[in-house]
């Protein structure tokens, strides 16, 4: 984490029976209630009034802020409007997958259902075991749209990201293509991208003054803690700023809503490796933040 980020939390004695609150969480892991946040549930709420929250965390003086000693960590997005995901976005994936990108590519999107796709780090991941379903897992860097807009310039869009998070976009292989529908109709995305559980999220959302460039990031994936995906996101095809432009010339883009850029090689699908129960799956973004969350079959 870069100095500080945005996290959703609820004091350790409240046990789910109250609204969760937000804090700054430091890299330590101290946590602080800066009294400018404390009208805000959640990030979402944040993130949906970003211009007059951002100039306060920004003015704020977080040092003096109240410590919060004992606390749980809550999703922090609970829940977004939207959640894009770009499809294959970093040249390394796509060359995995036996494919390449031509020069006039452009990014496009599939949807994830926002309240059944989102789970927290530490939640389970949840699949059928079924040995057709191939579920795999995809490490990527997410942006949440601070500030909205529609047809958004390149050269604008970054001011409209309010902050960073991490997401691990997790595909059923499987189910991805059908074989029992016309040709033009063959590819289920449904199917294989809207699972339940299939986005976990990361407690953190870093602002995105705290982030330089979102090209000079690294995005790591480790199975089993064994590292599995590790390539920076300068491998990205369509930079983070082109990604939301593009977003933003098919919808209307609203505060909070959440954008997943794209995973690069070491999935499953490449491996012949899928995900069975009892696996753990954890991804990081240095700089951003970590999700980490067991497999399990669904009972």
């Amino acid at each position: 984490m870069t100095g500080w980020s945005l996290v959703a939390y609820r004091p350790a004695a409240d046990e789910g029976k109250s609204p969760s609150r937000v804090g700054v969480r430091f890299e330590s892991g101290a946590l602080v209630a800066p009294p400018d946040l404390a009208a805000y549930p959640g990030v979402l709420e944040v993130m949906q009034d970003w211009d007059r929250a951002a100039r306060a965390l920004r003015s704020a003086s977080l040092s003096k802020a109240p410590v919060v000693e004992r606390y749980a960590l809550d999703l922090p997005l609970r829940y977004p409007r939207k959640v894009l995901c770009s499809g294959p976005n970093y040249v390394d994936h796509l060359a995995e997958m036996g494919e390449s990108f031509g020069a006039e590519w452009r990014p496009y999107f599939f949807l994830k259902p926002p309240t059944t796709a989102l789970v927290m780090d530490g939640d389970p991941v949840l699949i059928s075991g079924a040995a057709d379903e191939r579920a795999d897992w995809e490490g990527e860097l997410a942006v949440v749209i601070g500030r909205g807009g529609r047809d958004i310039p390149v050269r604008e869009a970054l001011d409209h990201v309010g902050g960073y998070t991490v997401v691990n976009d997790i595909s059923l292989r499987g189910p991805h293509r059908r074989q029992d529908v016309p040709a033009p109709f063959v590819w289920d995305w449904l199917a294989s991208k809207g699972a339940d559980t299939s986005l976990p999220m990361a407690f953190d959302v870093v602002p995105a003054w705290h982030v330089d460039d979102p090209q000079d990031l690294v995005v790591q994936t480790r199975l089993n803690g064994e590292l599995v995906q590790s390539a920076p996101t300068s491998l990205m095809v369509c930079t983070v700023a082109e990604l939301v432009s593009e977003a933003s010339r098919l919808v209307t883009l609203e505060p909070g809503d959440v954008i997943a850029t794209g995973t690069p090689s070491g999935v499953g699908a490449g491996r012949g490796v899928f995900l069975s129960d009892g696996d753990e799956v954890e991804v990081t973004v240095a700089g951003i933040g970590r999700v980490s969350n067991p497999v399990r079959t669904r009972t």
